[in-house]
């Protein structure tokens, strides 16, 4: 277990069971997110570029103006990470993000997120 100090929010970060997610159905459930991040590699926008997203150490893409909070964070993004935080209940604080309600459109923008190297 991991502990992640976000903002005032010490946050346990299990590894709780999640659903298998489809990469493909995830495509079109990450058109939720773009509004804010880009799949695209450089391409930044309120939010960083989530390309290469799963397996990097949170607040870390270069040339991105991370908060102080997200900045002294000290986990690895996971495709249960992002599951958790796309829950929207798991203390990360995300902008005014308030989750996805759906399970399965959780775990397939977690496991579309994996296919971006």
């Amino acid at each position: 277990m991991k502990f992640v100090a976000f903002g005032v929010a010490l946050v346990a970060i299990a590894a709780p069971a999640f659903a298998a997610g489809d990469a493909t159905a995830g495509v079109k459930v990450f058109q939720r997110c773009a509004a804010c991040h880009s799949a695209e590699p450089g391409v930044n926008r309120i939010g960083p570029s989530l390309f290469g997203v799963i397996g990097r150490q949170a607040g870390t893409l270069p040339g991105f103006p991370y908060s102080l909070p997200m900045l002294h964070t000290d986990f690895e993004w996971t495709q249960d990470n992002v599951q958790a935080l796309l829950a929207g209940n798991s203390g990360l604080r995300h902008g005014g993000f308030r989750g996805l309600p759906d399970t399965q459109d959780r775990a397939d923008v977690a496991a579309y997120l994996a296919t971006l190297r």
